[in-house]
């Protein structure tokens, strides 16, 4: 064969197939949460922050509204990486405002991965797939995820399986293996901080709104929010733990939920009070 005809038909081999790799790609950046189908999980690393407890109380907020009254969702508490520091937490406050719809990967790591499991492939099963809203580090969903490919080998995690992270600082906590594991086995999206406005997420950051008890009606999430702020105060740089800025001045600080926003595209809710004001309305 000519030589010429040869390195013609290899370039077109490459050509098509870097088409057909970046179509998949596209597809799998552009896929949108079903509400009716998939699976959202909030991890919450709870150590050392405390703004996993204004998320924990925002993320219930939102889950009242009729909008996603039927969402699928389970929280796992617990899913720090390798930072130190002391763990604050949730437990009380979680079950005020989920009941039993969560797990707790802080009391027994094995336990939750092979409990979270079986919500995972259920999910998956039915045709759903996996939404990770990471309100931490990876190294929990790494594990989870290398045990659930363990029991579906032919599993396209790839395409099923998305994880959300907006922080910088939660990736240099979470140990490398985890992060190149999850980047290389997940539809994992690195998006803008949470902790700021207009970057592109939505921004529930601020050291100068505190109004939430003129924008929440209903008794039951009063009760989750004053627990949270509670909760938040008694902790907040205690004991070597991150003193966060927004809440020591009497702010309020749910960044983590940016993720939530993010895979629900809700991301046009630029700040807090944009926030109050949807979830008054929905």
């Amino acid at each position: 064969m000519n030589s010429k005809i040869l390195i013609s038909i290899v370039v077109l081999i490459i050509f098509l197939f870097g088409i057909d790799n970046f179509s998949n790609r596209k597809d799998i950046k552009t896929a949108k949460f079903n509400v009716e189908k998939d699976l959202l999980l909030l991890q919450i690393d709870c150590k050392t922050d405390v703004d996993d407890l204004q998320t924990v109380a925002a993320f219930a907020t939102l889950m009242s509204g009729s909008r996603f009254s039927k969402l699928n969702y389970h929280i796992v508490s617990g899913t720090y990486g390798i930072q130190e520091g002391l763990y604050t937490p949730p437990n009380t406050l979680l079950e005020l405002a989920f009941k039993n719809n969560w797990t707790d990967a802080h009391k027994n790591l094995k336990s939750a991965i092979a409990d979270v499991k079986g919500i995972v492939k259920k999910t998956l099963n039915n045709q759903g797939n996996i939404w990770i809203a990471e309100a931490g580090q990876s190294d929990f969903s790494a594990k989870l995820i290398k045990s659930v490919i363990a029991d579906i080998p032919t599993l396209n995690t790839s395409k099923r399986i998305h994880i959300i992270q907006h922080s910088n600082w939660n990736e240099k906590n979470t140990s490398e293996k985890s992060l190149a594991f999850v980047k290389k086995h997940t539809n994992y999206q690195k998006i803008p901080d949470g902790n700021a406005v207009g970057n592109g997420t939505s921004g529930f950051r601020s050291s100068e709104y505190s109004q939430w008890e003129t924008k929440i009606k209903n008794p039951k999430l009063i009760e989750i929010w004053q627990l949270a702020v509670n909760l938040s105060n008694k902790y907040n740089g205690k004991d070597g733990r991150y003193n966060n800025q927004a809440i020591a001045l009497g702010g309020m600080d749910f960044s983590d939920l940016s993720e939530v926003s993010w895979i629900l595209g809700l991301q046009d809710l630029k700040d807090i009070e944009d926030f109050f004001n949807y979830c008054s309305i929905n």
